[in-house]
């Protein structure tokens, strides 16, 4: 089965960024959560990432993952807060950077307000990777559109394209024509580091499958 879509995107689309660190010089968040990793049975590090994309309509916009805890936020001047939430005590899945798709489990506010986060579960097509979000009387989806982006849709209309490789940095490029605004744009960003974007092609994707069926 594919992983969810945590490609890096292309050095022209990464944005510029900060880390947070702690007082000690270290990434802040590391040391607190381990998966198996190059120390054996010791945990790898999930971090706490923070990054601030210069969005070029919305300006600074500040993106806060928390794996550990389950937890994406998104600041700026310019745009509501946005929060999504995985559920205490949700057994989480590594390949999902909030870890979970499952929305009975998931919260999201839009600058206080409760909406609503539908992902769908993530199978075989690109279309399987879609979220779905609804905040008053509008509707929102992402869903990949290419090996490492995700287009961003309010009701029929394409606003953008995003990339994340699922770390909390996110790439954003508003279609011209587009009249994206403020929330439009922190529920992108939200959305992006959450589920990351993009998925391999159903056909690349059975190739891998029997790939891994034939031995040796």
């Amino acid at each position: 089965m594919p992983k969810d879509p945590a490609h890096k995107p292309t050095p022209d689309a990464r944005p510029e960024e900060h880390e947070r660190y702690g007082e000690h010089g270290e990434q802040e968040g590391y040391g607190e959560h381990r998966e198996h990793g190059e120390y054996g049975d010791e945990p790898e590090e999930r971090p706490v990432a923070e990054h601030v994309s210069q969005d070029d309509r919305f300006g600074a916009i500040t993106v806060r993952l928390d794996a550990r805890e389950g937890e994406v936020s998104v600041t700026g001047a310019s745009v509501p807060r946005v929060v999504l939430r995985r559920a205490p005590g949700t057994d989480p899945a590594d390949h999902v950077p909030i870890g979970t798709r499952d929305g009975a489990r998931l919260t999201l506010t839009v600058d206080g307000a409760e909406a609503e986060v539908d992902p769908a579960k993530g199978r075989l097509t690109r279309r399987s990777y879609r979220v779905d979000v609804r905040h008053g009387d509008r509707s929102w989806r992402l869903v990949p559109d290419s090996i490492p982006g995700s287009r961003l849709l309010r009701g029929e209309e394409r606003l953008g394209d995003f990339t994340s490789e699922g770390d909390g940095r996110v790439g954003a490029e508003w279609d011209e024509d587009a009249a994206a605004d403020a929330t439009d744009a922190a529920l992108g960003y939200a959305l992006a580091a959450a589920f990351g974007t993009g998925a391999q092609p159903m056909w690349m994707i059975a190739i891998e499958m029997v790939g891994d069926m034939l031995p040796g």
